[in-house]
């Protein structure tokens, strides 16, 4: 699809660093309390400061200055490959991450369940986030009652994580061009599905009438619900396969991940999914548990980036202080290399996303330290200096004596 970030042949296979890869989703903010500091700056983080009193620190871009990632683009950046080539939509992510085995032209797509008013308008955009039990109830009830008018298409509707549902299109040909149903706001109705304009992909076309008749039925369908009566598209993804991280970078590697979307993300390339945790204590004792079967380890904890979109501050900050104790469990497995950093940054007091660069910390016996404290103002002073996401792997790659030397 394109070429790596730096030639295959400087890959050192064979070699045995090991590399720990732990993000913390969302992590970067902005000033949010009386001091001025960020939610990481305020955290009570010791054993994350001490770790960056070892460490080369800088900044990052997930995708590209003043660009705000979506978590899919800024995961695969942190893999190595070029998000504004290797592009996939959050559906294709979400299917591969409750283990749907994709085939080449499938249609994935996130569905919200939803809560709208008598007259149609979206009150909650996650229907209160209901329990996984619960939205299973509702998807069964899809599943039953769903009958697509095209004989071509048929679809598979599963439960990803709470409000989160994953619909998968298959038969036909299939297109993604078309606007999301979700307006990213409450006290307005759903969008109506529409393919992209000027120029209309006919496959996109297909998707529309196919997507209009499924959610025509489900608003029926679920007319009688109090809560979760409504459903809101995004995420549109033509699955057509993707580059091996194993085969890229020579590294067999594993995702210990609570929730799916991440799970698939690292699917995606080739991670092996060592379990479905249904606690980040779990997603912890699946690395100590497989440390010494792979040799890249990406763990992934939600909380900060879920309590950023809240506009939670001091959740936030709990939420960081509560990984920081997993730290020297993580240390004592002593991998060669931990990378810690974000896919993007979640500030609390923009509730959503943000283009801002992203704290990184690299630990290693062949870091540069810097400072004695891990957050955006000791990070920005650090040796690494502010680079683009994609970059940080062959980094990792380098510190863990995993890259031959570059020319004569």
């Amino acid at each position: 699809m394109t070429l790596p970030t730096f030639p295959d042949s400087l890959v050192q296979r064979g070699a045995d660093g090991r590399i720990l890869l732990l993000v913390l989703d969302g992590v970067g903010g902005l000033p949010g309390d009386e001091q001025g500091r960020t939610e990481l700056e305020a955290a009570r983080t010791p054993n994350l400061d001490q770790l960056a009193a070892e460490s080369s620190l800088g900044m990052h871009h997930p995708v590209a200055p003043g660009v705000t990632p979506g978590s899919g683009p800024g995961h695969l950046s942190l893999f190595g490959y070029d998000p504004l080539v290797h592009q996939v939509g959050r559906g294709a992510l979400s299917a591969l991450g409750v283990g749907f085995e994709l085939l080449p032209g499938d249609l994935a797509l996130r569905l919200n369940l939803a809560t709208l008013d008598e007259e149609g308008r979206i009150v909650d955009r996650r229907a209160g986030r209901p329990s996984d039990e619960d939205a299973l109830r509702i998807v069964r009830r899809l599943r039953d009652g769903v009958r697509l008018r095209s004989e071509r298409t048929e679809f598979f509707l599963l439960p990803e994580k709470e409000h989160r549902v994953v619909l998968i299109f298959r038969g036909g040909r299939l297109g993604e061009k078309l606007r999301e149903t979700d307006p990213q706001e409450v006290g307005v109705p759903p969008r109506t599905p529409k393919a992209f304009r000027p120029d209309p992909d006919p496959a996109s076309e297909t998707t529309v009438r196919v997507l209009r008749d499924f959610l025509e039925q489900a608003r029926e369908i679920l007319k009688e619900e109090p809560v979760m009566n409504g459903l809101l598209a995004r995420g549109y993804a033509r699955y057509e396969g993707f580059p091996s991280f194993e085969d890229r970078f020579g590294l067999r590697g594993a995702v210990h991940a609570r929730y799916p979307m991440y799970r698939g993300v690292a699917r995606l390339v080739g991670m092996e999914v060592t379990g479905a945790p249904s606690t980040d204590e779990e997603a912890v004792g699946l690395v100590e548990r497989h440390f010494g079967e792979y040799d890249f380890h990406f763990l992934h904890y939600k909380a900060p980036d879920a309590r950023g979109e809240d506009g939670d501050f001091e959740g936030k900050v709990k939420a960081l202080e509560a990984a920081d104790a997993w730290i020297p469990r993580l240390r004592a497995l002593e991998p060669d290399v931990i990378v810690v950093t974000g896919d993007h940054s979640t500030p609390a007091t923009m509730k959503i996303h943000s283009w801002h660069a992203v704290p990184l910390l690299i630990h290693s016996r062949w870091a540069r330290p810097t400072a004695g404290a891990f957050g955006e103002g000791t990070c920005r002073g650090g040796d690494l200096g502010t680079i683009e996401g994609r970059h940080i792997m062959s980094l990792a790659l380098a510190h863990a004596g995993r890259l031959r030397k570059f020319g004569a």
